[in-house]
């Protein structure tokens, strides 16, 4: 093999600066993925051009899912990178097939995974781009995945391209909802790309007002949205944006002592942990009013989850999301509850009332009341948490989403905006998730704005500090009422 000495000190100046670590990353999958004109293919052309030229002997594939698309898209690219970085003579290029071959021994070929025979002889591969992942099946990444494999002189590696054209996509469950330790995931737009011209930049921008999806997609280079959603998804898309960058100010879970079976308030502490179901982003200011939703998991397959509200600014305080048995759900709201000021609580009875009544046996009084019609006195009853029906959840999710929109600040959450983009109308037009997503934090989140008439919006002073029984030695009656003070 002739050895090839090429002069890559212009490297920086022919890269745009986001792509130019990758020259050196070795992660077995590099994940480029975001808007249009952001330069991934680009980049991606110019280092299997690097890595062919300073590593011999390299044999890489480049694939998407129709073959005859290569020809005037990556086979393209990679012959108009060499011409402009002047290596033409470096590069043997046999345009029926679509190879190029060095001097060296490597060589850069192509198949379409359309083309199942072709690609079943291909042999000793070292290398895969796959280029417009988001077109592949979870079975062809699997594939692809098993190809590259044995011992090489050099690291393997796959690298995937595309555009985030949906939110319910395999790759964001692959590479995104459960990360991998051996992949590097870079997330560019348009503006990442100095070599981008202005008219295509205007091109982009302008789908800010005529098309959402596009825009949400190929412009931001967000996770798209398909299908009718419920929500404004360009709103919701921007202010999850922000979120994903504004970590919460805590993360934990409460833990307590006992006296019997009660719980001694003294004794909650808050635990940090960086995976624990509470995270934080208002701790809870003295004598400001909070409210708490609750939504439990539908026979323990869903998440259980809680959001609490500051009641005056609205602006979302913490949120809880985990799974756990119901009594101890109700514990951690207990604590949750106490810890923001003895916040109103609401939590949802429609399949499970043991939260509620765990709520209620621990001396909790401040627990969101509703009306019920007892059906053999005909007569108006009290109860405590929150019902959801045919007449009131269409009500919620309605108040919620015009929430989103006139105020779409006060939600702090990634995970909650991330169901609200998944959030969308099913064929009957009936708000829900889309299959295999969830919607337990839109749902507690909704309760909690909509009991708030239920809770002040009232700052009290901090009173002077005085000795308070232990809660648990209190013996007021307990009865239903979503004002009663501590």
């Amino acid at each position: 093999m002739a050895e090839i000495n090429v002069d890559l000190t212009a490297l920086p100046e022919l890269t745009n600066p986001a792509f130019y670590p990758l020259y050196a990353d070795r992660q077995r999958y590099l994940v480029l993925y975001g808007g249009a004109g952001s330069g991934k293919s680009v980049f991606a052309a110019q280092k299997l051009i690097v890595r062919t030229l300073a590593e011999p002997g390299h044999k890489f594939l480049i694939v998407r899912k129709v073959a005859k698309t290569l020809r005037h898209s990556t086979f393209a690219l990679l012959r108009e990178t060499i011409g402009s970085w002047g290596l033409g003579q470096l590069f043997r290029a046999n345009k029926t097939d679509m190879e190029l071959a060095c001097p060296n021994g490597s060589a850069i070929i192509h198949a379409g995974l359309d083309d199942v025979e072709k690609l079943k002889s291909i042999h000793g591969v070292t290398g895969i781009w796959i280029e417009e992942a988001s077109e592949i099946t979870p079975e062809d990444f699997r594939q692809l995945d098993i190809r590259l494999r044995g011992r090489t002189k050099h690291y393997k590696q796959i690298i995937l391209s595309f555009n985030p054209v949906s939110i319910t996509h395999w790759l964001k469950e692959e590479f995104f909802d459960n990360p991998k330790p051996n992949a590097t995931v870079l997330h560019t737009t348009y503006k990442d790309n100095r070599f981008l011209d202005e008219d295509s930049k205007q091109v982009l921008e302008a789908f800010r007002d005529t098309d959402e999806y596009y825009y949400t997609v190929y412009c931001l280079g967000q996770w798209g949205v398909l299908g009718r959603t419920v929500y404004n998804g360009k709103i919701v898309t921007e202010r999850l944006i922000q979120a994903q960058h504004e970590r919460p100010l805590m993360r934990g879970t409460f833990v307590y002592d006992y006296v019997g079976e009660q719980i001694v308030d003294e004794s909650i502490r808050f635990v940090p942990d960086d995976n624990g179901p509470l995270k934080v982003w208002e701790p809870p200011q003295k004598g400001w009013p909070y409210v708490l939703g609750g939504d439990i998991a539908e026979g323990g397959l869903d998440w259980s989850t809680a959001s609490v509200r500051n009641n005056v600014t609205l602006r979302q305080a913490a949120t809880w999301r985990g799974q756990m048995d119901t009594d101890l759900y109700a514990k951690q709201m207990y604590c949750l509850g106490r810890w923001y000021n003895n916040a109103l609580i609401g939590i949802e009875t429609n399949f499970d009332l043991h939260p509620v009544k765990e709520l209620e046996r621990l001396g909790y009084r401040k627990q969101y009341v509703r009306e019920t019609m007892d059906r053999y006195s005909g007569q108006v009853q009290e109860a405590f948490g929150f019902k959801t029906t045919k007449i009131t959840r269409p009500v919620i999710i309605a108040k919620h989403v015009a929430l989103a929109r006139e105020h779409i600040d006060t939600f702090s959450d990634p995970v909650l905006l991330d169901e609200m983009l998944t959030f969308v109308r099913n064929e009957q037009g009936r708000p829900e998730a889309q299959d295999g997503k969830h919607d337990d934090m839109i749902l507690a989140d909704a309760i909690c704005y909509e009991i708030r008439s239920q809770q002040t919006t009232q700052i009290v002073a901090p009173k002077p500090a005085k000795k308070e029984l232990p809660f648990a030695l209190q013996t007021e009656e307990r009865k239903p009422s979503g004002w009663l003070e501590w």
